[in-house]
Parts: C-alpha cells; structure tokens; sequence
C-alpha cells in the first residue's frame, strides 16, 4: 500500500513537472518571429525566332540558353521560389497583334521541382515575336503576393517588336509600385539599340544589365542572381512624401523608397530627442534620359519653416543616381528625463532640378531612395546652423572680423613704409 501511494504520488508529479514545462514552452514558441518568406525569382527567356542564330560557342543561342537553365536548375537554393515564364515560343504567324500576346508561364513561381522544369524547358523551340513589355507586365503578375524579396531575370537577344508598349517605360511602371521588384537583364547579342533598352529596364528597377557571349558566361551570371535573391537584404519601405511640412508622413530610423517627379519638391517629418543626431540620406536615380546640368538639394527644417541645415549635390553628366546628406545633432539637456523638453519636429524637404528631353516622360517619377537614422548626438554637439550651414552669419562674422585686421595690418605697415621713405 505504503509503496503504490509512493509510486502514484511520483507519478503525479511527474505529471505536474510536464505540465509546468510545456506551460512554459508554449508561450516561447508562440513567442518567436514568424519564418521569413521565401525569396521569388522568374526567369524570363526570349524564345523568338532569331534564337535560332548559331553564333554562341558554335552552337544556337536556344541550344545555349537550355544548357545555361539546366545548369542553373541543379544549383538554385531550396529557400527560392522559382518559376519560368517565356516570351514568343509559341505563335509563328505574322500577325502583329496575336505576336504581341505570345507570352505565357512556361514553370510556375513555387519550390522547385527540378526534374519537371527541365522537361519543360527542354520543349521550348525558337518561334515567333519579341513581346518583352508583356512578359515584364506577366513576370511581375507571377510574383505578386506575400513580403518577400522579388527578382525577374530577363535574358534576351533582341529589341522588343510590340511597340508602342516600350518595355522600359513596363519596367519604371512596375518599380513604381512599390513592390520593391527588380529586374535583371541579360543581353545575348553586342548591339548599342539592344544594350540601350535592356540597360533601361533594368535600371529601371535598381537590377544590373549584362552582356553574355559565351554559355558559361550565361549560366554563371544567371546563377549569381538566382544566389543573390536568396542573400538577406534590408526591404525599403514605401512611403509618400507630402506637399507640405505639416501633412508629410512621420518617419522612423530605416530604408524608405518614393517616387520624385522632375523639379518636384518632397516633404517628411523625423522626430529628434535631445542627445539624438539625426542622419539622412537621398538618392535620386535617374532611370531615363536627363539633359546635363542637374542636382539634388537636401534640407532640414523646423516646423516654422527656419533651416537648420542643408546638404546638396550637383552634376553634368549623365549618372545613374546623385546622392546627397546631413546631420544635425541636437543637444542633450541638463536635468532629469521628465524635465527634458519634447522631440523636436524635424522637417525634411527633398528637392530636385532635373528636366528631360521633350520626348522624355516625367511620369512616373524618378526612384528616390531615402535613409533615415538617430544615433547619439556626439558630447559637444552644437547647433549646426551656427557654422554656416544653415544661416551664414558666423561665416560672414568671420570674414567681417578677417577684412577688419588685415585692414589694419595692411594700414600700419603703408604707414611705416612712408615713415621710412620720409626719414631717408
């Protein structure tokens, strides 16, 4: 009796240890961060007719092109999405109109299953049209849904044939979104034209053009992009800047992307406390063709509209972006938390002075990156306007008081050198 009162007694708190465990564990698990969402990659390849030329290591660009995906296949990461979409493999007619439609996915965007995906791609045949405009419109259709990074890879060996729909005004379109994908192209033939709008496209959307002549070449950059979706990156915020001070968006420290129209001006507020520094930078991409002479002009405000600093960068050239900053440190105050003032409202305003071409669309606007950031105001911080930065009098105080003792110097020394001339 004495022993099976002992042996329950062990039993139940066995039990009640279980039960207190789980009790504990199920709050930590509830507790942790949700898996991150797999990265997508849709690999966009030109089936046209003219893939058919044999100018790629002794062999056809298609017959390239099938090696390079293969090899890509066996070493895509398991943490991508993968899908395939091809433009002109299908309609070999000379209608214009249904040639401009001939675009479908060939694989869709999901886990890979690399045996299948090859035995798709090993039915492709060169056919028809070069519809890029709508392969873009379809990839990024494809890729929709969910947080993740986005990323096409166009591989192409001609210009697009489906105008008016120009693939690289497609890609600003699709940028402007705000659905951070980007897209990468690769060119299979040295042409300047082809180089220009597969150059378009990608910086479009921040993605990279390259040219490719060789099959391994192909499959080794293809691979590095593929890789590159899978690397953790920082995702931008969209967000949208204001007319005004007063009705612009309230920002925190981070990554935020907007969208800038030629000469337009762009407002955001940053809450500073006393001790912070606040750091922010802008960069302006131009994604289409700008006439020279341009900047971009950066300046920190307070709500009543008096500037504390500036930050401006100027070109004459054409870039691919301009990038300006500032800093502003705001002093700690002397005293407990509770008797600290507020935040100080910082206004930021984003200006720019590009202009374009007449046959140039200012619409949609250009791609602003915008960087965000407090740190701890260095121990003498100081307002920065009082250096120049912003109201000029210290400056214009220096040079006052520089003028005013050369003056007297250059005067005393023409006074000795007559008092001399006199005495000799």
């Amino acid at each position: 009796m004495i022993i099976r009162k002992r042996l329950t007694a062990g039993v139940g708190i066995l039990l009640a240890t279980l039960t207190a465990g789980l009790g504990t564990a199920l709050p930590a698990a509830a507790d942790e961060a949700p898996a991150k969402a797999s990265p997508k990659v849709e690999l966009v390849l030109d089936v046209s007719g003219s893939m058919r030329t044999r100018d790629i290591d002794g062999q056809s660009r298609m017959t390239a092109a099938k090696q390079a995906f293969n090899e890509v296949l066996d070493a895509v990461p398991e943490q991508v999405e993968l899908g395939i979409r091809t433009l002109g493999a299908e309609y070999p007619g000379d209608d214009r109109k249904v040639g401009c439609k001939d675009t479908k996915q060939l694989y869709p965007v999901g886990p890979l299953d690399r045996t299948e995906a090859k035995t798709a791609v090993a039915t492709l045949a060169p056919t028809g049209w070069t519809p890029i405009g709508p392969a873009l419109l379809g990839a990024a259709d494809d890729l929709e849904g969910g947080d993740s990074t986005r990323r096409i890879v166009l591989i192409s060996d001609g210009e697009d044939t489906c105008g008016p729909l120009d693939p690289c005004e497609v890609a600003r379109d699709i940028a402007a979104r705000g659905i951070h994908l980007v897209i990468d192209t690769l060119g299979l033939v040295p042409n300047a034209k082809i180089r220009e709008q597969l150059t378009c496209i990608a910086e479009a959307t921040g993605g990279t053009y390259t040219a490719v002549q060789h099959t391994d070449e192909l499959s080794g950059r293809v691979k590095q992009l593929v890789d590159r979706a899978a690397e953790p990156v920082v995702t931008p915020v969209a967000t949208e800047g204001a007319d005004s001070c007063s009705s612009a968006p309230q920002l925190k420290p981070g990554l935020y992307t907007d969208r800038e129209k030629f000469g337009q001006h762009r407002w955001y507020r940053v809450d500073v406390l006393p001790g912070q520094e606040l750091r922010a930078s802008v960069s302006v991409f131009a994604d289409r063709a700008v006439n020279n002479d341009y900047g971009v002009l950066m300046r920190a405000l307070t709500v009543h509209g008096r500037e504390i600093v500036r930050g401006s960068e100027s070109g004459t050239g054409r870039t691919d972006a301009i990038s300006s900053g500032l800093r502003y440190p705001k002093p700690d105050v002397d005293g407990s938390d509770s008797d600290k003032p507020a935040a100080e409202t910082v206004c930021l305003q984003l200006s720019n002075s590009f202009s374009a071409p007449a046959s140039v669309k200012t619409s949609p606007g250009m791609p602003v990156e915008l960087t965000v950031d407090l740190v701890d105001a260095p121990d003498a911080a100081v307002d920065a306007a009082a250096f120049g930065l912003g109201r000029g009098w210290w400056l214009l105080g220096v040079l006052v008081l520089t003028g005013l003792v050369a003056g007297l110097v250059f005067g005393w020394i023409s006074r000795w050198r007559v008092a001399v001339w006199r005495t000799n």
